[in-house]
C-alpha cells in the first residue's frame, strides 16, 4: 500500500481559507471606511443633524425616539436604501444579510448605545430580536460576539 502525503491538500486548504479570511477582513476595512458616508450629505445631512441630538436624550424603543425615527421619513429611509448593515435594506430584513453585514450592524448597534446616556447593547440586542424577528441562536451569537468586542 502506498503512503499517502496530506500535506499537499491541506496546504491548498490553509491558503484557500486565508484568502476567504482577506477578502472578509478588505471588505470590513472597507466598510469601516465607508459607513455612514451618506449622512454626510444630503437628503441626509440635514435632518440628521436636527434628530441626533434629539435622538441622544431617548431611550433606545422608546416611544419618543420610535416618534423620532418616523419624522426623519425620507431622510431615514435614504439611509436605510443605501447601507446595508441595516435589515430594513434588504426585503426580507435580517435574514437578507450575510455576515458580514451583521458585523457592520452590531458594530453600529454598540457604537450607537455610547451616543444614548442610557445605551445598553445587551438590551438593543434583547429589543432588536423583537423588532426585527431573530432567532435565540442568532441573538446568542451577537451577544456572544459583542462581549468579545468589549
Amino acid at each position: 500500500m502506498e503512503k499517502y502525503d496530506s500535506a499537499p491538500a491541506t496546504y491548498d486548504h490553509i491558503s484557500n481559507v486565508r484568502s476567504f479570511l482577506q477578502q472578509i477582513t478588505e471588505d470590513l476595512l472597507i466598510r469601516g471606511y465607508t459607513h455612514d458616508q451618506s449622512k454626510l450629505m444630503n437628503p441626509e445631512k440635514e435632518i440628521f443633524d436636527e434628530f441626533t441630538p434629539k435622538l441622544k436624550n431617548t431611550t433606545y424603543g422608546s416611544d419618543e425616539y420610535k416618534q423620532y425615527l418616523e419624522e426623519m421619513g425620507g431622510a431615514l429611509k435614504h439611509h436605510y436604501e443605501f447601507n446595508r448593515h441595516h435589515p430594513e435594506h434588504f426585503e426580507k430584513g435580517i435574514a437578507g444579510m450575510n455576515l458580514v453585514d451583521m458585523m457592520e450592524m452590531l458594530c453600529d448597534w454598540k457604537a450607537a448605545t455610547k451616543r444614548h446616556a442610557d445605551g445598553d447593547i445587551v438590551r438593543s440586542i434583547n429589543q432588536n430580536q423583537k423588532r426585527f424577528g431573530y432567532s435565540d441562536e442568532l441573538k446568542q451569537i451577537l451577544l456572544n460576539t459583542v462581549n468579545w468586542l468589549i
